[in-house]
């Protein structure tokens, strides 16, 4: 049996034992005063702002990221699950219970869903008979997106990394920490907007202080923001998976 210290009385040496317990199997700190950013990044020293700047510098450096969660946009509520880098980005997309799949390499865009998507946006311009013809051909085949097409500007926000970040990853109002904490065993430290209402932010204290989980103002979703910097295949659908469909989409 380990013998207490001298000078130490048993009830001292059990919450000492039990404070490191907590502090070793957690990542938090707190007990006896010391320091919860001892052994990180640093970026929990820095001011909000300061944070803010830094953690969206280091996410428009990171070659590549993971972005899963929900937006709502416009009064549509957007499922995501999105991987993206510089040259485009691939993934899911989820609306109004309807599933469809993006993908982005360099300027060509390609929407790949099933007959029920192409029916609901082809009714609500009223489409005729031979629309309906070309729902069917559509259906589980990737559409490559016109560029002049207005549906491309609407789609190819979620594949492009840069557009995505910059307008997802600002708080509104004014700035302030609010604590240590964790996100998948990683220590964050949280900033917010306007206490909260702005949104909130959690930025690694482990490596790079990357962006690890938003909440977005107003209620308009979270995201969870993972797998920084770990590269993935990007390619272009085989050509007997492709339908071109023209200059214009039934999406329009």
């Amino acid at each position: 049996m380990t013998a207490i210290p001298s000078g130490r009385t048993p009830r001292a040496a059990l919450l000492s034992a039990m404070c490191a317990l907590i502090v070793t199997g957690t990542g938090l700190t707190g007990c006896g005063g010391e320091d919860p950013n001892a052994g990180t990044n640093g970026v929990g020293k820095l001011p909000a702002d300061e944070i803010q700047a830094r953690t969206a510098k280091a996410a428009g450096a990171a070659d590549a990221v993971r972005l899963s969660g929900s937006v709502v946009s416009n009064g549509r509520t957007y499922k995501l699950d999105m991987r993206l880098k510089s040259n485009g980005g691939t993934g899911s997309v989820t609306s109004k219970n309807m599933d469809f799949r993006l993908l982005r390499v360099g300027e060509h865009l390609f929407l790949k869903a099933d007959k029920a998507f192409w029916d609901h946006e082809e009714g609500k311009g009223g489409a005729g008979h031979g629309d309906t013809e070309a729902a069917d051909k559509l259906g589980g085949m990737y559409v490559k997106v016109p560029k002049g097409d207005p549906a491309y500007q609407r789609f190819s926000g979620f594949t492009d990394k840069n557009v995505l970040l910059e307008g997802l990853l600002t708080l509104h109002g004014t700035l302030a920490t609010d604590g240590h904490h964790e996100q998948s065993g990683i220590r964050t430290i949280r900033i917010t907007g306007d206490k909260g209402s702005g949104g909130t932010l959690d930025v690694s204290l482990e490596g790079r202080p990357y962006p690890l989980r938003l909440a977005r103002a107003g209620g308009a979703g979270t995201l969870r923001l993972t797998e920084w910097g770990k590269d993935f295949t990007l390619e272009e659908p085989e050509k007997d998976e492709v339908v071109d469909y023209g200059k214009q989409l039934p999406t329009s």
